[in-house]
């Protein structure tokens, strides 16, 4: 993982840091819901179009019609990546915290107990990857990229030198990034920073609030650009990222 962000920073802090900080109001973004009882998870799950599981959490729905945001991203790439990756995270994670203590624990939570525990490291898994995967998906939107709004622009500029430096520094990030992982816009002890986690790990892991982030294992893009990860990586950016959940991400 990149930037100044370090892994041993004690729990308690981490914790404080999503509790205390606007990232928890970034964090009710998530529709995975913990407390609900199986009638409301299955009444959640049938809107959605997605299979119940049995647990605390239920896959969120996406936040538009499988086909919005083509031509970038297809239907089928959502099928796959929505409805069977996503959902087999959830379904994992309840999986793995039925009949713990886990069990009755946010999702953000569950991340922060897990993180940096190889004899947890199934639970943190599972419960970062459905956190980065919603995230994901909410932080994008069909007409997405486009102007920055100014304010977030302002503070790209002054962490990254202009806008267009902040792109070609994601972009660096993201394609550069060897096998699957994930590329990050984050807020630092108050700095923007640009930072690439491999496989599950997640910013929220490491303190960092996350603003925005491009998904680049393969089964995020590989049906609609195979091998051409840069070109996916230039459809995030100028067609689809959320600018408006980065903006009210930064607090």
């Amino acid at each position: 993982m990149t930037g100044s962000s370090d892994r041993g920073s004690d729990e308690i802090s981490r914790r404080q840091f999503v509790k205390t900080t606007a990232a928890g109001a970034a964090l009710l973004v998530m529709r995975c819901t913990t407390g609900a009882t199986g009638a409301q998870v299955a009444t959640a799950a049938a809107a959605a179009g997605t299979p119940a599981t049995s647990g605390p959490f239920t896959l969120s729905p996406l936040p538009w019609q499988a086909d919005a945001l083509e031509p970038y991203l297809s239907a089928g790439t959502m099928g796959f990546h929505h409805g069977k990756h996503h959902q087999g995270y959830v379904d994992k994670l309840n999986a793995a915290i039925e009949g713990t203590d886990l069990a009755g624990l946010s999702l953000e939570d569950i991340v922060l107990q897990s993180a940096g525990k190889p004899d947890m490291q199934g639970v943190f898994n599972n419960a970062a990857q459905t956190f980065n995967h919603t995230f994901y998906f909410e932080g994008m939107k069909p007409g997405g990229g486009g102007v920055v709004p100014a304010e977030l622009a302002d503070r790209m500029k002054s962490a990254f030198g202009s806008v267009e430096g902040f792109k070609e520094k994601l972009a660096s990030a993201a394609l550069s990034q060897f096998g699957s992982g994930w590329a990050w816009l984050v807020l630092d002890g108050g700095d923007l920073q640009v930072v690439a986690t491999s496989n599950a790990d997640t910013p929220l892991a490491h303190g960092q609030r996350p603003l925005a982030t491009i998904d680049v294992w393969e089964h995020a893009y590989y049906l609609d650009y195979q091998n051409r990860r840069a070109d996916y990586i230039a459809a995030w950016l100028e067609h689809l990222v959320n600018w408006d959940l980065a903006l009210a991400s930064l607090g």
